[in-house]
């Protein structure tokens, strides 16, 4: 059991134990009151498990806690299915699921840890239904669970829960009409109307209009309720459940951030105001008032019921991550930098974001020059067309994202703008392994592969700043193809420095660590210092590793690849990607093309990419310095 807490103190975390959740459960509140207790201790935990990992989504976790409470307290039965299409709300899904049993206790230590809790839903988790993080998919995956539950003959419903900013992903609006004429009755849809996104409102964003019209008119049966109030709740699912020849939407309006107020967008003064808690941990400050906010509304709560106050654990501090080290560089300001540059001398330059201008270097561009800013919202497919628009009127469109939404969505988009042969500049940002907290549906490990076959893009990868403003002007200036730059967004510290007068040169790289044994060839931050701190680590072996930052990731010099590879016993290439379709293959075919007798080794992610700390993720998969010290050293002939 834990402690009786007056005042959280600064620096300590915080969470409610099962023992004590059930105690409360076990108090006479009745069932309204009951489950807004039951909603707070779970953002308590949900809270606490943002803290210890570092990051997470509290708004959205908070946004939807009373809906998720509720349901799994009153509404669910057997057979019945929920689960979240957004997926950022999993801290404060996984809360509730602790709470209720299905996972158990220690879960609460372990979010965005290797074999833990991944950042977004992942169905090897007990009680997860389906893989979300990448928008738009919930209504389709639960009409196929209901038409597969029919054909076998089983019954049960389906809830599933949709962000408000979600609805501007055009698969949700392809997947209501076939609902309806399938008079699929078991299926309801709740949206989180919490009126904010990822950076900021909705309305400022892509006003969804009437929601209520737009669901009624492909034939589903509509509620709007307050989200944050049991009883609404509970009137308005057993309205629902009397409906049985039609899918249900429920538009309930929430606040993001409910239950701290400081964190809720009801404090913002402008509806063009950025949002603080989307995603991150709070700072320790912030933490300690939201924690004793919570604590103060339970405890007011026990004292009505006559209860004692509630227990906190307070466990150890979470083990710190890895320092950043020396020579920390961050691609994503640069690039942005770099583009505004680019922009000031360029005024055809106009720049296009998916509702992650925080995130992909935008901020700078936006003030400089918002009329040549385009916010797209969360809309990849509709954003890329654009920027196939603006190319044929005669502009130069830079279109950004996160890499593992950029890529994938809007391929075919990418495609059509390719045979036009115009100008498009595609800045993907959070490509990579790394961080992977936030799980697999955010670590863009297939971009190269899908984007490495399309005619007129050149695929570039940065290793450090400085090459990040050689690429941004190569882009914009130094050629009349379309380009994609592959940006890694996590700060890295490199162990490198590129030569003095670099410059890119299409097709060709840079040696960072001499060596005359092996080659290894390597691009971006991460696998580049890993590479150049595992032939530092081989020298000491006697094996001398020749390390080679190659930017193309879809283009090579012949010749000059004949002259890095001289004299070598065997070649390895470390992609940050999956080894299928990666810069290794090009390497491997262009060497067996030229006749070159030296063996290729390629290493890269081989299958699902695993969530937690970046030394324990890239130990895992074997990208680590010390694992490709030991590949490296163990495949090169007379090592």
């Amino acid at each position: 059991m834990g402690d009786q807490i007056g005042t959280a103190v600064e620096g300590a975390l915080y969470h409610v134990g099962v023992e004590e959740i059930a105690r409360v459960r076990g108090l006479d509140l009745g069932p309204e009151a009951g489950a807004r207790l039951f909603a707070d201790l779970c953002r308590i935990n949900a809270l606490y498990m943002i803290g210890r990992a570092g990051s997470g989504h509290i708004g959205s976790s908070f946004s939807a806690m009373d809906i998720v409470a509720w349901l799994y307290l009153h509404e669910l039965g057997p057979g019945d299915t929920y689960f979240s299409s957004k997926g950022h709300d999993c801290p404060g899904l996984y809360s509730v699921l602790i709470a209720m049993g299905v996972l158990p206790e220690d879960a609460l230590h372990t979010l965005r840890r290797l074999d833990g809790l991944p950042g977004h839903p992942d169905v090897r988790t007990p009680g997860i239904a389906v893989n979300s993080g990448s928008l738009g998919m919930g209504v389709s995956k639960a009409k196929g669970m209901i038409g597969a539950r029919q054909l076998k003959g089983e019954g049960g419903r389906v809830f599933v829960l949709t962000g408000d900013g979600e609805l501007q992903e055009g698969q949700i609006w392809e997947s209501l009409g076939s609902a309806a004429r399938a008079s699929m009755g078991e299926l309801t849809v709740i949206v989180d109307h919490n009126k904010y996104q990822s950076d900021l409102s909705v309305e400022a964003t892509a006003d969804l209009g009437d929601l209520e019209a737009k669901f009624q008119s492909f034939g589903w049966r509509v509620a709007r309720i307050d989200g944050h109030d049991p009883g609404a709740l509970a009137g308005c699912f057993a309205e629902l459940a009397k409906v049985t020849d039609r899918p249900k939407a429920v538009v309930a309006d929430t606040v993001k951030g409910k239950g701290v107020s400081f964190m809720e967008h009801t404090r913002l003064r402008s509806r063009d105001a950025f949002y603080r808690y989307h995603s991150g941990a709070p700072a320790a400050e912030d933490y300690r008032r939201a924690v004793q906010e919570l604590l103060d509304r339970v405890n007011k709560g026990l004292e009505a019921a006559g209860a004692a106050p509630l227990a906190l654990e307070t466990p150890p501090p979470a083990e710190a991550a890895a320092a950043g080290g020396d020579n920390l560089q961050k691609l994503v300001p640069a690039y942005g930098e770099a583009l505004l540059r680019a922009a000031e001398a360029n005024p055809a330059i106009v720049a296009l974001d998916a509702d992650l201008v925080l995130d992909t270097g935008l901020i700078p561009f936006k003030e400089r020059f918002p009329d040549r800013f385009i916010e797209c919202g969360i809309a990849e497919q509709d954003m890329v067309s654009q920027a196939g628009g603006f190319a044929l009127s005669g502009l130069l469109p830079v279109v950004h994202s996160f890499a593992c939404f950029l890529t994938t969505r809007p391929n075919e988009q990418i495609y059509n703008n390719a045979t036009e042969r115009t100008k498009v500049i595609y800045a993907g940002s959070l490509a990579g392994l790394i961080p992977a907290g936030p799980g697999h549906s955010h670590q863009s490990l297939r971009d190269i592969a899908l984007l490495g076959a399309v005619p007129g893009l050149v695929l570039v990868s940065p290793a450090c700043e400085a090459e990040v403003d050689a690429l941004v002007d190569y882009a914009v200036n130094g050629t009349g193809e379309s380009v994609y730059l592959r940006l890694e967004s996590v700060p890295c510290a490199v162990p490198f420095a590129l030569p003095g007068d670099h410059r890119p040169v299409e097709g060709r790289g840079y040696i960072l660590h001499e060596g005359g044994d092996a080659a290894v060839f390597a691009y971006g931050p991460v696998m580049a210092s890993q590479c150049v701190l595992a032939a530092r680590a081989l020298t000491g072996k006697g094996l001398g590793l020749r390390v080679v930052d190659l930017p193309w990731l879809n283009r090579i010099d012949a010749d000059w690849l004949g002259r890095a590879v001289a004299g070598v016993r065997a070649v390895f290439t470390v992609d940050n990607h999956y080894v299928a379709g990666g810069q290794g293959a090009m390497i491997a075919a262009a060497l067996a093309a030229a006749g070159a007798a030296v063996p290729v080794h390629r290493l890269g992610v081989t299958d699902v990419p695993a969530c937690g700390r970046t030394e324990e993720v890239l130990e895992f998969h074997g990208l680590d310095a010390r694992s490709l010290a030991r590949t490296i050293e163990n495949r090169t002939p007379g090592a």
